[in-house]
């Protein structure tokens, strides 16, 4: 058993501020929040709230974990004047270099990495064309190792060929189905769940609709798929099929209320309110729409549900409400701070529909996926200002304790003795230079 005592418990959505509460966690859950609520229990361990604040954990709605060891990279990538061209030189080069060791490191990576942020989970959109089968149990291994909560799929898509996408299709099959079996045996620690992925409407022919709407009712999880990302893939859609990309996927059948679509910034009014009958998400990642040069999404505030992820730029969720707050600012858009922080929220609601537990909330029966962080509020910290005091005054840096699924992650800012960090800096290094060299003899 775990005690926080005499804490500031906040939630993001309905904001909500309590003073000097404790915070009991029972196994994988909060057993209680409330003045007093430990004065009787003797616990194994008890933290100290004084002075700190406390909040649930934290969701990238849409990570690509692949991507960790990408940074600064010194590989050759050749011109990249459109969206088409990135793809091309940089990160179809880069996720066919991907083996085994890499995908390890890459997973240990960003998830210490999320950890430190305060980010508890991440939902994974993986990709490795020469190393495809198994791979979802490579993410899942390296999540549970350093105790990071998510999600995983395999990004289906023709551009290596038929043969690579009946086995991308497979993979998510398999990692699915042995997930659902995980949950009929009753496994716990449950850390990882599974979606149905795809790359992009335009890299996915018929053939891949039709075995992946099979698959997502026979595994009854969601899709995780990049639409609309850039105009070229509404055009193809337009060009090829005669349809709105949302019109074809749910001529299939494919969107429900799992579904993740990704990015959707040129998607049409029309298109959103198909996502919205069907009640799925839409997951917004203002930093690599910026670096993408692929446009602003101006129909934010017609979506139902909508998210908020960093598309493999690490999952720092501070930065990433920040910069899309700021953004929407310039475009002269009418939200607010609290806007943004109920979509960072929504991501607790992602993992609900998931995994069929409550997220986000301070409450008992919640799952203990908890944030102790210091940060000394200058001026009055009180509902109404939280989301305020998130854009405009906080930051990664404040993340102190981690708490995931009841179990300590973080502790004062140090990963626990059976993590060693220097040893996966290290081997992350190293496997980050191997994977820019191969790159070196991948034509785009």
């Amino acid at each position: 058993m775990t005690v926080i005592k005499g804490a500031t418990a906040i939630e993001f959505d309905p904001p909500r501020v309590r003073e000097n509460v404790d915070i009991v966690i029972d196994g994988n859950k909060i057993a209680g929040v409330g003045t007093g609520e430990a004065k009787d229990i003797v616990a194994d361990e008890v933290i100290n709230g004084s002075g700190r604040i406390v909040f649930p954990g934290i969701v990238c709605s849409h990570h690509h974990i692949y991507s960790a060891l990408s940074r600064g990279i010194l590989a050759p990538i050749g011109p990249t004047p459109d969206f088409m061209s990135i793809l091309k030189n940089l990160w179809w080069r880069l996720d066919r270099a991907i083996d085994e060791d890499v995908l390890h490191f890459s997973t240990l990576t960003a998830g210490l990495d999320a950890l430190r942020c305060g980010t508890t989970s991440i939902i994974d959109h993986h990709a490795s064309p020469d190393f495809i089968e198994g791979s979802l149990d490579v993410i899942r291994q390296g999540m549970e190792l350093v105790g990071v909560r998510g999600a995983t799929c395999y990004e289906v898509s023709d551009r290596h060929g038929r043969d690579g996408m009946i086995v991308g299709i497979e993979e998510n099959r398999r990692f699915a189905l042995e997930t659902q079996a995980a949950v009929d045996r009753g496994d716990n620690p449950r850390l990882v769940e599974a979606y149905i992925g795809g790359h992009a409407p335009c890299t996915m022919p018929e053939e891949a609709y039709e075995r992946m709407a099979d698959v997502i009712r026979e595994t009854g999880r969601g899709l995780h798929l990049h639409v609309a990302e850039d105009r070229y893939d509404v055009s193809q859609s337009h060009a090829v099929y005669g349809e709105d990309i949302v019109a074809r996927l749910d001529r299939h059948g494919m969107l429900d209320s799992r579904t993740l679509l990704i990015h959707g910034v040129h998607l049409s009014e029309e298109e959103i309110e198909i996502l919205n009958e069907r009640d799925g998400f839409l997951v917004h990642n203002a930093r690599s729409n910026m670096n993408n040069n692929v446009g602003y999404n101006r129909n934010l505030s017609k979506l139902r549900n909508l998210a908020l992820g960093t598309d493999g730029i690490g999952a720092d969720m501070y930065a990433e409400l920040q910069a899309a707050y700021f953004k929407h600012k310039d475009e002269g858009g009418a939200w607010w701070p609290g806007d943004f922080l109920k979509a960072l929220q929504a991501g607790n609601r992602i993992l609900e529909r998931s995994f069929g537990e409550s997220f986000g909330r301070l409450e008992a029966g919640y799952m203990a996926d908890v944030v102790v962080a210091r940060y000394d509020a200058p001026t009055p910290l009180v509902p109404e200002n939280v989301a305020g005091h998130f854009v405009f005054g906080q930051n990664a840096g404040i993340t102190e304790t981690v708490i995931v699924d009841g179990r300590i992650v973080l502790k004062d800012g140090a990963f626990s003795d059976e993590i060693d960090e220097a040893a996966i800096a290290e081997g992350a290094r190293e496997q980050g230079r191997l994977l820019w060299k191969r790159m070196e003899g991948i034509a785009p």
